[in-house]
């Protein structure tokens, strides 16, 4: 491997890390779910979510950053969407995942109880 394409590499690793920040929190994730079918704008989304406007507003900057969301302005109002519907891939492998996690989890709950019995 070549120094340009270790550069690379380095580059995508840290690209793909600050990427992954946005999936590291709950409400960024509840964001990324509420935007998956249409666009809205923050008075929607609060209404929709239960955030406060300013900590919404923290985390759409935060994720707009990160070029995970994108807008556009209409008069007065600005629409935030999900910027690459790939993401929504993403973001729903790992919840099956833990959805399969949490399965497993529960079918050893369940064969621990019935062995102590």
């Amino acid at each position: 491997m070549n120094d340009s394409q270790i550069d690379l590499d380095r580059q995508l690793y840290e690209l793909h890390a600050e990427m992954c920040k946005v999936f590291s929190h709950a409400k960024r994730l509840q964001i990324v779910n509420t935007l998956r079918e249409t666009e809205m704008t923050v008075s929607e989304l609060v209404e929709k979510t239960g955030m406060t406007m300013a900590n919404l507003s923290q985390h759409l900057s935060m994720m707009r950053g990160r070029r995970i969301l994108t807008t556009r302005r209409e008069g007065n109002s600005v629409y935030y969407r999900i910027a690459n519907p790939k993401m929504l891939r993403a973001f729903d492998t790992l919840r099956e995942v833990l959805f399969e996690q949490i399965e497993a989890d529960g079918s050893l709950l369940e064969q621990r109880s019935s062995v102590r019995r």
